[in-house]
């Protein structure tokens, strides 16, 4: 089967722990705090500290079974 050409998916390496300490199993996200900074954020941490998906706010990346964390809201 071939690639969806508009599935975008993360290309660097992905931490075993988010910015805060959390472990980064089967989803992250890469956005921005409340602080102005950006991170890696696990879910329960972007709803503590992060500013909200979208551009300029974050991304949510979820597992694949191949491995690879694909892009599924922005």
């Amino acid at each position: 089967m071939a690639a969806d050409k508009s599935q975008k998916f993360w290309l660097g390496s992905v931490p075993s722990e988010d910015d805060f300490g959390d472990p980064i199993t089967d989803e992250f996200i890469d956005g921005r705090t409340v602080s102005g900074s950006w991170a890696f954020m696990t879910p329960r941490n972007h709803y503590d500290r992060g500013v909200g998906l979208g551009t300029g706010r974050g991304q949510l990346y979820k597992k694949q079974e191949d491995g690879r964390f694909l892009k599924v809201e922005s």
